[in-house]
């Protein structure tokens, strides 16, 4: 690993004073972050639960009883896969169109993102999502219910026609469809994108990327992913489509297919052959693996055992990821950013900037940890 990170950062330094832009849409929540109080002690003191399994356990205690549940807010913050994307590419210095979920008037929580943004649309009210995180994973309580307001026609109403939103995809490096399991009309958005702004495209020497991340598809019957899956790989006619998914989604989606859960190499390769576009990615907590032109790569990520916050994690990891494949960078070095941006979002509970993210994969290559 010590030699990919000095190659990462040797490459990034040769990258300095990239000019790239992004278009990332569509969701948009106000995180509340949350931890379970398990023993309190007096009025600012009390033991946390440290893991799922451990809530869970207090919530079968419960059954046939009655108990409370005692909450404590960590932080309140801009969220949304989108949200958290967008913030990261913004720190990297990347240029960001955001299309979400910002409110009517612009909800304070995002103030800060749209004033960095180089534009932004609002498509209806965020949602909510309190987040009780522990250790080992995260519980996201969700209430999406305005989602259902981000169609088609209210694209066009906010963004503009096929026309315009052509030209903005024509002067994008990355192009990101985020949320995809609570964006309840996306399959039918994105087959409208595909069949009235498609033909309006210029044909471009290098396509720009399209990522997407499903957001836990779990809700979703398997005919329902099967088209979304379906939808996705037509994008690779303008673009280099990309999925990325984290270990719980890669087995969903492999499932979906009728695919094996046989480990995180073989059953990458297996949904990638699946889905025909140029990249599938996974990143489970302590590694992250990819599979493009048919070849497999894979790296090591820096694990943290008790993180700052874990909401937010994998779109950082995301944004890494896609500024690496954008910048020119192979398939490894492409994982190796994604794993240092995601393990100091989760050790500083914010995007790292460009320098930072160099000085992150320095540190690391010297010290052997983090």
């Amino acid at each position: 690993m010590k030699e990919q990170l000095q190659k990462l950062w040797t490459e990034l330094d040769a990258k300095k004073g990239y000019d790239l832009s992004a278009i990332v849409g569509m969701d948009g929540f106000v995180d509340e972050i949350m931890h379970v109080v398990d023993k309190r002690h007096d009025v600012a003191n009390f033991d946390r639960i440290p893991t799922i399994q451990e809530y869970g356990e207090m919530v079968l205690r419960a059954a046939g009883f009655s108990t409370n549940i005692e909450m404590v807010p960590v932080l309140v913050r801009a969220g949304g896969n989108s949200a958290y994307l967008s913030n990261a590419l913004l720190a990297y210095g990347v240029k960001v169109t955001h299309i979400g979920a910002l409110g009517d008037p612009i909800h304070p929580i995002y103030h800060d993102l749209v004033a960095k943004a180089e534009k932004h649309y609002s498509l209806t009210e965020p949602g909510r999502n309190l987040c009780f995180e522990f250790n080992d994973g995260k519980l996201m309580v969700l209430q999406p219910d305005s989602f259902k307001n981000i169609t088609w026609e209210r694209i066009q109403e906010v963004v503009g026609p096929p026309e315009t939103i052509a030209t903005m995809l024509d002067e994008c490096d990355i192009f990101s469809l985020l949320d995809w399991s609570l964006v309840f009309n996306q399959n039918r958005n994105m087959e409208c994108i595909i069949k009235e702004v498609f033909p309006l495209m210029k044909e471009r020497q290098e396509k720009p990327f399209a990522f997407f991340d499903l957001s836990d598809p779990e809700k979703r019957t398997k005919e329902d992913i099967l088209a979304g899956m379906k939808i996705i790989s037509q994008f690779e006619g303008k673009f280099r489509t990309v999925l990325g998914l984290n270990e719980k989604e890669l087995y969903q989606i492999a499932a979906a297919f009728d695919l094996p859960a046989e480990g995180l190499e073989t059953t990458t390769k297996a949904v990638y052959d699946k889905m025909g576009i140029y990249c599938v990615m996974a990143h489970p907590v302590k590694e992250a693996g990819c599979c493009i032109d048919g070849k497999f790569y894979r790296v090591d990520g820096p694990y943290c055992a008790e993180p700052f916050t874990t909401t937010g994690a994998g779109d950082t990891f995301n944004s890494g990821f896609c500024l690496g494949l954008a910048l020119g960078l192979g398939p490894e070095s492409a994982l190796t950013l994604g794993v240092c941006a995601s393990g100091f979002f989760v050790r500083n509970g914010r995007g790292a900037t460009f320098a930072e993210i160099m000085d992150f994969a320095k540190k690391w290559a010297e010290e052997g940890s983090i």
